[in-house]
């Protein structure tokens, strides 16, 4: 699943380490969201759609895999 996390965060002006306090999580696994290594659990997605007053579908795109 792709995501514009990263492209949010610098356009707000923080730091990774400010929105993975925020979120109660570690920088490491911003990074890991920002570089398509991990999905988030439902909740964390919910948190980072409030922090950035957007819809969870305008953070996070998911696109089907193909065969």
């Amino acid at each position: 699943m792709k995501n514009r996390l990263e492209e949010l965060r610098k356009q707000k002006g923080i730091k990774q380490e400010d929105l993975a306090s925020v979120l109660e999580v570690s920088r490491q696994t911003i990074g890991s969201l920002e570089n398509g290594r991990y999905n988030p659990s439902i909740l964390l997605a919910f948190k980072i759609s409030q922090f950035f007053g957007l819809p969870i579908e305008e953070i996070f795109i998911y696109e089907e895999e193909t065969k």
